[in-house]
């Protein structure tokens, strides 16, 4: 069954949730693209990978995953040995402190001939909105695709976190963005409600091509649906706090879940 909101589902936004409904939607928006710009552009799923090492300033638990680590028991004696038959150091046991390995899904249009990218779809993360490191690097790519002949496209379903920079934005719980290169420094934009359907949204392509299109709340009642959230997804609060009016409207809507 769909979800039983009307657009984006708060509950999707847990941290235990969020990783697979994440990387589900990049593919049915991949899927749902592919077949609209064939055969002169396809389109892949493609990663970006952040590593985090212990004890830095942008250590942070991943959402969605715990922290990784080998460890051994730590041998107490800190001094160098040498082994009496080579006469070299020995091995002591030690331990590799864990590092956190974030791995990021985004989508790319490509020209089928030159192998050109067209267009970028990011739909965006935690780790692409807090500030810090990931967020820094990731706004260095935005910035190096809209100064080139990219259209860039930026799907941010989380309410939590702060935007990504923009202007004349109204007070909004979620946001998308369509930067087509001929309408540079312009973008288009649509602020969402927690109560409102996701829009359907053009996906720009090349010179005189229409665009494609992209039907989010669609996609996500697709996902919802496979996934089978409604069967566990209410045992816990939303990630981000509601107001009194939401929050009692969220309560209603779920009533109905069995």
């Amino acid at each position: 069954m769909p979800s039983p909101f009307p657009g984006m589902n708060p509950y999707l936004e847990q941290p235990a949730v969020w990783q697979d409904f994440h990387q589900s939607l990049v593919t049915r928006i991949r899927d749902a693209l592919a077949g609209q710009v064939r055969p002169q552009f396809f389109v892949r799923i493609e990663e970006s990978i952040f590593i985090h090492e212990p004890g830095g300033a942008e250590r942070r638990k991943r959402i969605g995953h715990p922290d990784v680590a080998i460890l051994a028991n730590p041998d107490p004696r800190a001094d160098k040995v040498i082994d009496q038959k080579s006469n070299q150091v020995a091995a002591l046991i030690g331990t590799i402190a864990g590092m956190d390995v974030e791995r990021h899904s985004y989508i790319e249009i490509r020209d089928r001939e030159h192998r050109d990218l067209v267009t970028m779809i990011e739909v965006l993360s935690p780790s692409n909105k807090q500030y810090g490191a990931d967020r820094e690097q990731y706004l260095m790519k935005r910035t190096s695709l809209l100064c080139s002949h990219t259209s860039v496209v930026e799907v941010d379903l989380l309410r939590k976190g702060p935007r990504l920079p923009f202007s004349s934005i109204p007070e909004c719980d979620y946001l998308l963005m369509v930067s087509h290169p001929e309408m540079r420094a312009e973008v288009q934009f649509w602020p969402v409600a927690l109560r409102d359907p996701l829009p359907v949204i053009p996906i720009p392509l090349r010179d005189a091509i229409p665009d494609a299109t992209l039907d989010l709340q669609s996609l996500l009642h697709e996902v919802y649906d496979a996934a089978g959230y409604e069967d566990y997804l209410y045992e816990s609060l939303p990630e981000s706090p509601l107001s009194e009016a939401d929050s009692a409207w969220v309560n209603q809507v779920i009533a109905g879940v069995s």
